[in-house]
């Protein structure tokens, strides 16, 4: 098995943290699942929208959370499925949406709220945890394969 990393960063806004995404959403991959968690508000809708941007999903799109319809699905270099299973009980409730077919790889897999489906979560998936520092700074942490990582996190440092 490949060996996990984690990597911490700090952004001072709102539109550090889109930035930050949109750069990693650049070099996502059809096949990708990001699992993000943290408090309401932490970030996560807005590191979507970076995400999704980097992606290619053209600025027509407005990226909004997903709560109430469970799942968003935009075009993009390789289709983005964003997730938001807030209102779910538990995992079980995601076989309703026939959510190993969005798992299976045929697109980059987002979902907001992912503690509450931890079960059904690839072992290969980006665990990102969104913590409050203050009202704009957040801390980001990412966790997985240390090779996929690499690969998403290269040329980060620095402003890169």
């Amino acid at each position: 098995m490949e060996q996990e990393k984690s990597i911490q960063i700090i952004t001072g806004s709102a539109n550090e943290t889109f930035v930050f995404a949109r750069r990693i959403g650049e070099k996502l991959r059809e096949g990708d699942i990001l699992a993000l968690s943290g408090e309401l508000g932490s970030g996560k809708t807005c590191f979507t929208a970076g995400l999704a941007r980097g992606l290619g999903v053209s600025e027509n799109y407005q990226i909004t959370s997903p709560t109430f319809t469970l799942i968003n699905e935009y075009p993009a270099k390789c289709k983005l499925y964003h997730f938001d299973v807030y209102r779910l009980n538990d995992y079980s409730d995601m076989e309703d949406l026939g959510y190993d077919e969005y798992f299976a790889g045929h697109g980059v897999v987002v979902i907001e709220w992912a503690e509450k489906i931890i079960q059904i979560i690839p072992e290969a998936a980006i665990f990102i945890k969104f913590e409050y520092i203050d009202d704009e700074k957040r801390k980001i942490t990412i966790k997985g394969q240390q090779q996929r990582l690499k690969e998403l996190c290269t040329d980060m440092k620095n402003g890169g």
